[in-house]
């Protein structure tokens, strides 16, 4: 039996620990504070008896559970990120554990005035009753994806205790700065040694997905003229107003807060501009593949139909794929998200399948040759200070940890 006291425990002893990944970085991992969990969970993985645990010179960690069975099964993996987003400060994280939470109001901070919802954040009605960890509202809290860790960790150390619980062998790996793009880059999948493998970086409890986005990222450059602006006439080119052409171009309701499920969109997420330049930077998202490549032509099209108006190459764009939807590798193997699918049904969870409006390590993973659907690590609200997590959502994915790794050992190769 997992218990609430070993899951809190476990999980601030990770979220604790600062480890925001650092976009503007070249190295790996991006950020040297990243070292710091990395080293720990290495130590965990030995200390709760896990095997071949190591930790190589980008910090990606992994460790092997040895079958306990004789006979050839399906070597499979549990894989989550220990970075944190920089899109809100991860330092001196204090959670606060809110026990049998009663569906109010919840007082991050009285100083600050600042206040968990229900009103806002209907989510919360769905744990009243259970024992939350929360912010003390000033950083976020880190369950993306300590949560998966936690729950992966003590998986291990479950089965590891109960080897009454049959399973093949069984593969972890924690890497670094998934939050800026790079979680797989340098993952060594033939080092893995996994058949398949699962994140566990998913939201809301029963959450199962084997479908992302198409990501690409476009740099858009407007070139003007700066004269004196008394003497201006004909000769100024503002950059910042060829930009405002080039924005309200684009479709206007195609953009995230004009859509959902499987709509894609166009987001401009940076504005850089003075007269002489102005630089956009843009994400470009679809889960069709087609209508994905459609949605940069247009950007490309655009460009060029500008650039005819003034006459001159006023704007140069660069586009970059990013990551591609893993469905079209997960799809022909879909018995690895079935077992997923039984694993919660079996523990009485309802099964949410959907697609991602957003890009997971598992999908570059899928890409490298290791398919790799994700499972809810229970969190919600990511990436700010009301950010939270019910414990008995991550003691439900560690069970879910535990089933697939039972259930995979009924399949024999």
């Amino acid at each position: 039996m997992i218990t609430k006291p070993e899951i809190i425990k476990r999980f601030v002893s990770y979220v604790t620990i600062d480890t925001e990944s650092d976009p503007e970085s070249d190295t790996t991992p991006s950020s040297a504070k990243q070292w710091n969990l990395a080293t720990k969970l290495a130590e965990e993985l030995k200390a709760i008896g896990m095997k071949a645990v190591s930790i190589d010179e980008n910090a990606y960690v992994m460790a092997t559970l040895p079958s306990n069975v004789d006979y050839e099964v399906p070597v499979i993996g549990f894989i989550s990120h220990f970075d944190t987003t920089p899109d809100f400060t991860g330092a001196n994280v204090k959670p606060q554990i809110i026990e049998n939470y009663d569906g109010t109001d919840i007082v991050l901070n009285e100083a600050l005035n600042i206040v968990l919802s229900p009103n806002y954040f209907e989510d919360l009605l769905l744990y009243k009753g259970q024992t939350l960890i929360t912010t003390d509202g000033t950083t976020l809290l880190g369950a993306d994806d300590k949560a998966g860790i936690t729950e992966i960790m003590s998986a291990m150390e479950h089965l590891i205790k109960h080897p009454e619980i049959k399973h093949g062998t069984i593969k972890v790996g924690f890497t670094p700065d998934e939050e800026i793009g790079r979680g797989a880059h340098k993952f060594n999948v033939e080092k893995f040694g996994a058949e398949w493998a699962y994140t566990m970086d998913g939201s809301q409890i029963g959450e199962l997905e084997y479908e992302n986005f198409n990501a690409a990222g476009a740099k858009v450059t407007v070139k003007g003229k700066i004269v004196h602006p008394g003497y201006a006439k004909g000769k100024m080119v503002n950059s910042m107003y060829i930009a405002t052409e080039f924005i309200n171009s684009l479709p206007r309701m195609e953009t995230p807060e004009h859509t959902e499920g499987y709509q894609g969109f166009f987001h401009l997420y940076s504005i850089a501009g003075e007269v002489e330049k102005t630089v956009l930077q843009y994400i470009i998202r679809d889960h069709d593949r087609e209508h994905f490549e459609a949605r940069k032509e247009v950007m490309q099209k655009l460009t060029k139909e500008l650039n005819s108006q003034y006459g001159r190459e006023v704007i140069e764009i660069e586009i970059k794929d990013q990551y591609y939807n893993m469905k079209e590798k997960i799809t022909p193997l879909m018995h690895i998200v079935d077992i997923a699918e039984e694993a919660m049904k079996a523990l009485h969870i309802k099964p949410l399948i959907k697609a991602i409006r957003g890009g997971t390590d598992g999908s570059q993973l899928s890409y490298m040759g290791l398919p790799c659907p994700n499972i809810f690590a229970g969190g919600h609200n990511f990436h700010g200070r009301y950010e939270y997590v019910p414990v008995e959502s991550m003691i439900k994915a560690t069970e879910v940890i535990c089933k697939i790794a039972e259930l995979t050992a009924q399949r024999r190769n």
